[in-house]
């Protein structure tokens, strides 16, 4: 397990130079953002599974590299498989991520309640009972949002959902518009730069009780990593947040909200995991970060269509 740098964002879709001359109209651009806002408000219930299974049989076909990510990385998961059925992978995934979005418009833009089943909820309690802060830690699988945002329980504490940039700083205001509209100052939406500053401001928050949401799967451009290993590969976990843990002395708490049908979802919490401050600190970090990719290596084995990682991580692995 060692200490490297990110040199980007390695779950992040790579852009091709088609993406950057459509700019707003690009698959990460804000009009898709808008359109999908507007389009949950204007679409009769009937009609939207049909418009699912059409918006994402157009983008199974025009984003070629996403497509060969996503049944590259499958095979790490579900073992090699035929041509067809790696494709097959990738169209139920881009299926499930649809989903995933159209249910985060319908809660952010609608206030549409989703139902909540929970796994591990002891963990859950322990957390909040404690009265201290704690940093809730997820990853790209499922439709983590909704389900940060959506817990009544949360209602006790100030959340603080830190979200990776946009690359489309309008669609990164779209998105803080929205949750700030729905949730008011309950909720509270960072996103992550360079500002060194930001780590002091979330160790504030813990101190005070509150909670941050991270996402662990996913390490800042340029940013510090430990690496531990997913399905016997490599993979990073970034350090910022093991150092986070460690230096305002709270508990990581794996959560992960897994969509099981139309407005349905488990939420699943793992074991709380503590990064020591004694001894080595990569070791402590490394230590914690090898159980924290456990976890998220269990979830994504139990829903392997709802990992929503859409870069290649081992080139090794190609379809």
């Amino acid at each position: 397990m060692t200490r490297t740098l990110s040199p980007k964002a390695p779950h992040a879709p790579e852009l091709g130079l088609l993406a950057r001359l459509l700019g707003p109209l690009r698959v990460t651009g804000v009009f898709w953002y808008r359109f999908h806002g507007f389009g949950v408000r204007a679409c009769p219930g009937w009609l939207v599974a049909p418009l699912m299974a059409l918006f994402s049989g157009f983008f199974f076909i025009t984003l070629g590299r996403i497509r060969r990510a996503l049944a590259a990385n499958s095979m790490a998961v579900q073992g090699p498989c035929s041509w067809p059925r790696a494709q097959l992978r990738a169209f139920r995934t881009i299926h499930q991520f649809a989903w995933c979005l159209t249910e985060r418009y319908e809660a952010l833009c609608t206030g549409t309640k989703m139902k909540f089943r929970m796994v591990g909820e002891d963990h859950w309690r322990r957390a909040l009972d404690s009265g201290d802060g704690f940093i809730l830690a997820t990853a790209h699988v499922g439709n983590w949002e909704i389900g940060a945002a959506e817990s009544p329980e949360q209602a006790r504490r100030r959340t603080h959902l830190v979200r990776e940039e946009e690359s489309d700083p309008r669609a990164q205001e779209f998105i803080r518009r929205l949750i700030s509209e729905r949730f008011g100052d309950q909720f509270v939406t960072h996103f992550a730069t360079t500002d060194i500053g930001l780590g002091l401001r979330l160790r504030a928050f813990l101190t005070e009780g509150d909670i941050v949401a991270l996402q662990a799967d996913r390490p800042r451009t340029g940013g510090t990593t430990v690496t531990t290993s997913l399905f016997g590969r490599p993979f990073k976990i970034p350090r910022g947040l093991l150092a986070l843990a460690r230096t305002s002395g709270v508990l990581i708490l794996p959560a992960f909200t897994l969509r099981t049908g139309r407005r349905s979802y488990e939420v699943r919490f793992s074991a709380p995991i503590r990064v020591t401050a004694s001894g080595s600190r990569l070791e402590s970090d490394a230590h914690a970060g090898r159980f924290l990719a456990l976890a998220i290596e269990d979830v994504i084995q139990r829903y392997p269509h709802q990992w929503f990682c859409f870069h290649r991580l081992w080139p090794e692995l190609s379809r």
